[in-house]
């Protein structure tokens, strides 16, 4: 048995076989008991590292050491945790008390293709837990979940008492989870102490001292080549008093006063080379400044208002929800640009009444983006090589928007398989070029880094076109809805409309 307590990376470096750039080069950092949060723009490598330290992936050098028991808690929910039968058939007190703290229901198991991912999700890293690994890498754990069953699998992972890993776009949860922060930023990866918002503050003022470094470089370099400019002049200004041209042989004196003045030339060619070295040196201390990138971010929709007065009409009716369960809405009209906020826990139904009012619009297939929550992995692939069977003009195009969504196109059209964030941003570019009439959002934040989910809310306070989008993030539906329809769980759900 390992006696090993905490992961360590010595040196690590990895590359994916498709890319012309090494995610990782010579990474070292270390995790001790307790949880270290995981940051970074989509495709920066979260995903990657998490699987190099479950023993997923084996590094291309150097090595990971770490406990034995190591489990990785995917983003996907497709299928059910090998664990899931076990730990609802197990009625030991820890087993039952993690049941309860995460709702799970005796029949999971054997209804997992009608679970909501939000179920799902608490399923799946509740069987995780209950296996009582020594190492727990966990890969977005809010995605889907409603804010009481988030607050039930915080107090759930509050319990676990080895090494956590944790990708999250959630800042509450990073905060709430982590002493620690590694952020990474391809090839390299650097480690603060404290949660999301410390290493945010952390890293703003990293960035701060960085453009400031620049900016005292550049004005140093700058003040040098003057001076060497001026200095260059002044000796090509002076050097016919050097030259003994046109003097009489038998002028001694003045052959005296130009050699006395080769000598000071001597001196001041010393003091020119001199300066050419600080040049020199001050032009290396530039180059080295080197201040990250701030990406373009938000999307220019240049039309998209559908002429229809109704895009999508449903008449009053109980839609089944599975289970013998229900969802009763009113009549419910989209118009052109109606921005329609939808709510309610999980397995309220939202899911359900989206397919229903995509089955019910007018607006042809071309004019509508629609996102699930979920996108399989060869649709992902398959969005992929579109993208890259493009004309250069459509690719470029369609690139600019998945840059101005926070994503490096370069860096995704390289990938082998688009991590699930960027599968989404190129989703959703894809819809924007259309110039849709209707753009439907399933839980539009999940595997978006915070950045990115900043670039969408920007994108999409722009967007003319009609928007109907589902989420649990409150400022996200503040931010650009006006109607709300809350969803109110029970055997009978019932939909009720705001404004």
């Amino acid at each position: 048995m390992s006696n090993i307590r905490a992961v360590t990376l010595r040196g690590v470096g990895f590359a994916h076989e498709s890319a012309a750039d090494s995610l990782f080069i010579d990474l070292n950092a270390h995790f001790p008991i307790g949880f270290t949060g995981i940051m970074g723009a989509n495709g920066a490598g979260k995903t990657t590292l998490l699987e190099l330290v479950t023993g997923q992936r084996t590094p291309q050098s150097g090595h990971v050491e770490r406990p034995l028991r190591a489990i990785l808690c995917p983003q996907r929910t497709d299928d059910p945790p090998e664990q899931l039968p076990d730990l609802l058939a197990d009625w030991h007190s820890e087993a039952h008390q993690l049941r309860v703290i995460l709702g799970l229901d005796e029949d999971y198991a054997e209804r997992w293709m009608s679970l909501s991912h939000g179920e799902r999700k608490r399923a799946q890293i509740g069987s995780a837990l209950w296996t009582a690994p020594d190492v727990l890498a966990i890969d977005e754990p809010t995605n889907h979940i409603d804010r009481a069953a988030r607050a039930r699998l915080i107090e759930a992972l509050h319990r676990f008492r080895g090494v956590g890993l944790l990708v999250s776009h959630d800042r509450e949860l990073q905060d709430a989870l982590c002493s620690q922060s590694l952020w990474i930023d391809p090839p390299t990866a650097t480690l603060y102490p404290g949660g999301y918002t410390a290493a945010r503050a952390q890293r703003d003022q990293a960035h701060a001292r960085a453009i400031e470094a620049r900016a005292q470089a550049r004005h140093t370099l700058t003040r040098l080549l003057t001076v060497q400019s001026e200095r260059r002049e002044f000796a090509r200004g002076e050097s016919h008093r050097r030259s003994k041209r046109g003097i009489a042989r038998n002028d001694h004196d003045a052959k005296a006063k130009i050699d006395l003045a080769r000598v000071t030339d001597g001196s001041s060619g010393a003091s020119l080379r001199q300066l050419a070295g600080r040049v020199r040196r001050a032009s290396e201390q530039l180059e080295a400044a080197v201040v990250d990138k701030a990406h373009t971010t938000g999307v220019w929709f240049s039309a998209g208002r559908s002429p229809r007065r109704v895009l999508a009409h449903l008449a009053a009716n109980d839609l089944p929800l599975g289970g013998g369960r229900q969802l009763r809405h009113p009549d419910l009209h989209i118009g052109p640009v109606d921005r329609i906020g939808i709510s309610g826990p999980n397995g309220a139904g939202k899911s359900t009444l989206l397919r229903e009012l995509l089955a019910s619009t007018n607006v042809p297939i071309p004019l509508r983006v629609y996102l699930p929550q979920e996108i399989a992995r060869d649709a992902a692939v398959a969005a992929l090589d579109a993208a890259r069977a493009r004309t250069p003009a459509e690719r470029a195009r369609l690139m600019q928007v998945v840059s101005r969504l926070g994503s490096r196109p370069e860096r995704l059209l390289v990938s082998v398989t688009p991590s699930p964030g960027e599968t989404r941003k190129l989703l959703l570019a894809e819809g924007i070029i259309r110039e849709p009439h209707l753009i439907v959002l399933d839980e539009p934040t999940n595997h978006l880094d915070l950045s990115s989910i900043e670039a969408l809310e920007q994108a999409l306070s722009e967007c003319p076109c009609a928007l109907i989008i589902v989420s649990h993030d409150e400022r996200l539906l503040q931010r650009l809805t006006t109607t709300r329809w809350v969803i109110e769980p029970g055997a009978t759900s019932l939909l009720r409309i705001s404004t």
